[in-house]
């Protein structure tokens, strides 16, 4: 299950087919100890579900890997000028690829969620695991069993009718 996830997150596309996104996997218990003391030494609480998942992914998004690709000769830029991105793409695949690991990850009746890493967090996931600083952490993706009677946190909001998100042909 595993291998599967990872590979259809490898699947995810990408602007230029940059693919420049990493994952770090923590699936052993004391790399995954070695998060949540990030947390806890930062001063943020723990979330019992989250910290019960056997795999924990952090998708990381390189940025540099955008600016030399589109500095290629196929691209027609000449610089890495970073002005040309109005919209971080490194970010954008980094979350597609995501995306595809959660819903794979459903689709095996595995749960899983997303959830952020605050600044402090960041830091000490450099540390503890030997980021390079061209790879930046986007949040983390907690996978395991589902909660027992479903969803918990935030999802007893539910989900906003398509009438509330959907604009067809104009706003």
């Amino acid at each position: 299950m595993v291998e599967r996830i990872l590979a259809n997150g490898n699947r995810a596309p990408s602007a230029g087919f940059t693919q420049g996104y990493g994952f770090l996997m923590l699936e052993g218990a004391a790399d995954r100890a070695r998060l949540w003391q990030a947390f806890v030494a930062a001063g943020y609480p723990l979330d019992p579900a989250e910290m019960a998942a056997p795999l924990l992914i952090v998708p990381l998004a390189c940025k540099a890997a955008y600016l030399d690709r589109y500095a290629e000769p196929d691209k027609g830029w000449a610089d890495r000028d970073e002005a040309r991105w109005p919209i971080p793409y490194w970010y954008v695949d980094t979350g597609f690829a995501a995306l595809l690991m959660l819903l794979t990850a459903v689709d095996q009746d595995l749960g899983g969620l997303f959830f952020g890493l605050p600044p402090e967090v960041i830091t000490a996931v450099r540390a503890a695991f030997g980021v390079p600083e061209d790879h930046e952490p986007i949040g983390a993706i907690a996978i395991g069993q589902p909660a027992p009677g479903g969803s918990t946190g935030s999802a007893w909001r539910g989900r906003r009718p398509l009438d509330q998100v959907v604009h067809w042909g104009r706003w």
